[in-house]
């Protein structure tokens, strides 16, 4: 549930970013809640390749490889 969480949150933050920039007040909250998500999951047990995988895999996925 940690990771999902925490993966969540993290697109949240990263759209918030995009749409209304790093300095904005909601960005920043959103940033501190994804932080923290991440370290509950971190807590939990689960590695940060568990919610971020390696580029290499990324990049297999994307294409085809």
């Amino acid at each position: 549930m940690q990771i999902r969480a925490a993966r969540a949150a993290q697109k949240r933050a990263a759209r918030a970013i995009a749409a209304r920039g790093l300095a904005h007040p909601l960005t920043r909250i959103l940033l501190a809640a994804a932080a923290t998500a991440a370290a509950q999951a971190w807590e939990a047990g689960h590695r940060v390749t568990d919610i971020h995988p390696a580029h290499h895999a990324r990049t297999e996925r994307n294409h085809g490889g």
